[in-house]
């Protein structure tokens, strides 16, 4: 697994599950190993990262910090350890169930999109609690909250 981070993770946030997944390791990145692009922002330029915006969307990409590109798992399992969860991800890449994995991976971006908009209401209830909960640990009016759509770069 590399090391040098940042991770430029590239997603699609109007993707309710990516944007999910995005907001808990946004969370988790205490660190500052991980940067968070939203491909569907406007202006953004793919071409300006070395790929298409269909491949873009048809996975997860990430960018270190060395230049390195990775798809998929393998993007997801490099985020995970760069917020200290590696062991989550860990199972994922162990040699003989690791095909397995990357076609199921393929499978749910494919298919996201219904996926999303089948668990929607869940998931914007756990994106409103966790916001509620951020602004709850606000003292005095001051807070930090961070943006949920993407760190602006």
């Amino acid at each position: 697994m590399r090391s040098a981070y940042p991770l430029t993770l590239l997603y699609d946030a109007a993707c309710p599950v990516c944007a999910l997944e995005m907001d808990h390791l946004r969370d988790r990145n205490t660190a500052g190993h991980l940067a968070f692009v939203d491909i569907g922002q406007p202006g953004f330029d793919a071409a300006a990262w070395g790929t298409t915006h269909a491949a873009l969307d048809a996975e997860i990409h990430g960018v270190w910090a060395d230049g390195a590109v990775t798809v998929g798992l393998e993007t997801l399992r490099g985020a995970y350890a760069a917020v200290g969860l590696g062991w989550v991800m860990r199972p994922t890449g162990f040699a003989p169930v690791r095909p397995l994995f990357d076609v199921a991976y393929r499978l749910f971006a494919r298919y996201r999109r219904p996926i999303s908009r089948a668990t929607a209401p869940l998931i914007h209830a756990v994106r409103a609690r966790r916001l509620q909960a951020r602004m709850a640990r606000c003292r005095a009016g001051a807070c930090a909250i961070e943006s949920t759509r993407e760190d602006r770069s």
